[in-house]
């Protein structure tokens, strides 16, 4: 599968061909809701908690003698029916995160690429580079290129102007390709690679 290579300008820079095994899958949704199920499930926070009986600062005493009040039978103020009470079986602190195997995950970045590819919305280019880190710059360039909602992926280092300059661009994301992930990729309109980018994930998947 080959495709077009633009500059940042706009310009032709030839073509590349990239691997069928990669970008030519046929997407399978419920690999790729797993995969990002669990990355936002491992991204969740859990510090969740609530007061159970034994956490709030309450008497423990028996409320009043056992019969003869014509009352409940009750002991102490903390049981979770009484205002002022413990939580019964409220949220606790832990971790939401949870196993998906590593062939799994590896087979949803493939998925994820090739649904991207297949909808048109892949796009390569030469490298990500700006002379300097001016955002007014690199936001014309990016509204000539139709760059609206995009994830961009540079190689094993970010240009430091480029990254400057984008990185107050609503909607537009860049990693560089060691932090290409699934829910990235789908969360954004388009997918822009660079050339060293594509060359890394190929080596990757090898």
């Amino acid at each position: 599968m080959d495709f077009n290579v633009t500059t940042l300008d706009g310009k032709e820079a030839g073509k590349v061909a990239v691997s069928d095994a990669i970008f030519g899958l046929e997407p399978r949704d419920d690999i790729l809701q797993r995969m990002v199920r669990y990355q936002l499930s491992k991204k969740q926070q859990g510090s969740h908690k609530a007061l159970g009986r034994a956490d709030v600062a309450r008497t423990g005493a028996k409320m009043y003698k056992q019969k003869g009040t014509g009352r409940a039978r009750h002991h102490s103020a903390r049981a979770p029916q009484f205002r002022g009470g413990g939580k019964a079986h409220g949220p606790v602190t832990r971790s939401h995160e949870h196993d998906l195997p590593k062939k799994v995950r590896a087979l949803a970045l493939r998925h994820a690429l090739s649904a991207k590819a297949k909808a048109s919305e892949l796009i390569i280019i030469d490298a990500l580079v700006a002379a300097e880190a001016k955002t007014k710059t690199l936001a014309t360039r990016f509204e000539k290129l139709g760059f609206e909602n995009a994830l961009m992926i540079g190689g094993a280092e970010l240009d430091a102007n480029f990254k400057l300059a984008a990185s107050n661009i609503p909607n537009i994301d860049v990693l560089p390709v060691q932090g290409i992930n699934v829910y990235d990729i789908l969360r954004r309109g388009k997918l822009v690679l660079t050339k060293a980018a594509v060359e890394a994930l190929e080596a990757r998947f090898k």
